[in-house]
């Protein structure tokens, strides 16, 4: 498929639209916190199960809502109440992204409004059409095949005739299968890429730019 034919944008949004480090160590912390107030573990112990559950189910939420009786969605708000104002507009995204023929859409595991309070201070919220998270998604977070299902279905996408940009690798392999048009951000990656990378960039700027 051309480039030229992509009807609909999908992105990624942490290390993808912005370099995430800037708010990841105060969730991380808010999460560990969080987790040991919950089950009345040390520290210690409550941030080896957050990195346990994020690595078995691909988010520490799941882990927390199956094993702990956690509720999630009080979760999620707590651990994104981060401070945003540490995020800075990137004038020259934002028209990359605003040229963009099409629609647009946000595809996260985060939740609980933190795509919508990333997006609002990179001031690029008025340029997209819907936000896809892990609530949305029932707690079924990329890249199982299922969470993927639910983004066609919930965004009355095609995916052939869409693009998912991404900055983990591991993500677009269902997408690829599924036949959106696949784009990796980002430098750390094994080379070779494999087969369901269709296109590769050192960032989102870089990747737009050829558009």
């Amino acid at each position: 498929m051309r480039l030229a034919d992509i009807r609909t944008w999908v992105f990624d949004l942490d290390n993808t639209l912005y370099p995430a480090r800037a708010l990841y160590d105060e969730i991380g912390e808010r999460m560990t916190r969080y987790i040991a107030r919950k089950t009345g573990l040390e520290t210690e112990g409550a941030l080896e199960i957050r990195e346990r559950y994020f690595h078995q189910y691909g988010a520490t939420v799941v882990g927390l809502v199956r094993h702990h009786g956690i509720d999630a969605r009080d979760f999620l708000l707590d651990v994104h109440e981060a401070d945003h104002s540490v995020l800075e507009p990137d004038p020259e995204l934002r028209a990359l992204i605003a040229a963009l023929p099409g629609r647009r859409i946000i595809f996260t595991n985060g939740g609980g409004g933190h795509a919508q309070r990333v997006l609002k201070s990179l001031r690029l919220a008025d340029l997209f059409d819907q936000v896809f998270d892990i609530e949305n998604a029932g707690l079924t977070p990329k890249p199982q095949r299922a969470c993927y299902d639910l983004l066609l279905q919930d965004c009355g996408i095609d995916a052939r005739g869409s693009l998912l940009v991404e900055d983990t690798l591991r993500n677009l392999e269902p997408a690829h299968e599924l036949g959106f048009v696949t784009a990796l951000v980002g430098d750390v990656h094994p080379a070779p890429l494999p087969p369901y990378v269709d296109h590769h960039a050192a960032d989102v700027k870089a990747l737009l730019r050829r558009f």
